[in-house]
């Protein structure tokens, strides 16, 4: 039988047409080719450095962190810097300070801003003194004041009393920054676990000080729903922060929580309502080596979903921590860097 065509109509037009997609992530940045031979090898030595050093919560948080200061850990040894001063906030808490830090841009430059810095290490390591060169570098990239708040760590103090801390400067810093460092506070952020209490202490403000408006946050590769994301409980590599060291963390800072009660927004900024805040812009950076990629580029759709300013940046092959590294160790360090001063100087514009 012959059959005469028939003539096209819009119908076959459209389901020709290569449909253009609304929410876009750059693949390229995810596959493996991306990564180069410099960071592979990187990351098999933290691997290495891993297995051979113990585990937190096998020789407990106090010596862990000793063994940190000794540079006995995969993160680097802490370098100190005589440019770093160190100071107190008042805690709510009568009679209680609590240790901060500053670290200045180099030479005479008027400084543009105050950008308080909340640091990682799982609510349990770590401190304010431990991030010298990073936030020197914030300092001096971007022109600000770089205030790092030593808040209380777990399992000595669990859950609240960390953010608490957080809240606590944050509020000081909005209400007596300008006062003491001669330009307001203008920026927040931290990584990892620091990420997690810049966005707490964030939502914390919007309701004790509404009136008051952050320019910018950096969170570099945070912990944001502490119930875990498919990834941040499925991690395959040994590399830096695994499922195993995750559910420990959780477990110091939020002893006796199940599951269902960590997705509170109190303690899970996913799960926080977003709608009708005045969210500022954010900066959303993470290695894709890292079990909370996840947590990263769900938490910026969620932000951008909101109508909040998102930028959002991958590094390919990099591992968790990877911008505590010196640019020397870790060329992928120095590109977070130049990024974070990117931003904060785009937002200050």
């Amino acid at each position: 039988m012959y059959c005469v065509p028939r003539p096209p109509t819009p119908a076959d037009a459209y389901c020709n047409m290569v449909l253009e997609n609304d929410i876009q992530i750059n693949g390229s940045r995810l596959q493996p080719d991306a990564v180069t031979e410099a960071q592979q090898r990187f990351n098999e030595n933290l691997i290495a450095i891993g297995k051979k050093g113990p585990k937190w919560f096998e020789v407990g948080a106090e010596k862990y962190r000793l063994l940190r200061r000794e540079g006995k850990t995969p993160l680097p040894k802490p370098t100190i810097l005589d440019s770093g001063k160190s100071f107190s906030i008042p805690s709510r808490e009568k009679g209680r300070e609590i240790p901060c830090r500053i670290m200045m841009p180099e030479g005479e430059k008027d400084v543009t801003a105050v950008y308080m810095h909340i640091h990682g290490g799982g609510w349990v390591l770590q401190s304010e003194v431990d991030q010298d060169p990073l936030l020197k570098a914030v300092a001096d990239g971007a022109n600000v004041a770089v205030v790092s708040v030593g808040y209380r760590l777990a399992p000595e103090h669990s859950f609240p009393k960390g953010p608490e801390d957080c809240f606590d400067a944050a509020e000081w810093l909005v209400d007596h920054g300008k006062a003491h460092f001669g330009v307001p506070l203008k920026f927040m952020g931290g990584e990892s676990a620091g990420g997690h209490l810049t966005l707490l202490t964030l939502f914390y403000l919007l309701e004790s000080r509404p009136q008051f408006h952050m320019s910018g946050l950096v969170l570099n590769y945070g912990a944001y729903d502490l119930s875990f994301l498919p990834q941040a409980r499925n991690f395959p590599k040994p590399l830096v922060l695994t499922p195993e060291i995750m559910v420990k963390y959780m477990d110091a800072f939020l002893p006796g929580r199940s599951p269902d009660e960590r997705k509170d927004p109190s303690i899970s900024p996913f799960y926080k309502d977003l709608s009708g805040l005045q969210l500022p812009p954010a900066l959303f950076t993470c290695g894709t080596e890292d079990c909370l990629l996840e947590d990263t580029v769900m938490m910026a759709l969620r932000w951008q979903m909101a109508g909040a300013e998102t930028t959002t940046r991958l590094f390919p092959g990099a591992p968790h921590g990877f911008n505590l590294f010196s640019a020397e160790e870790l060329p992928a360090s120095n590109e977070c860097r130049m990024v974070i001063s990117e931003f904060l100087i785009g937002r200050l514009a």
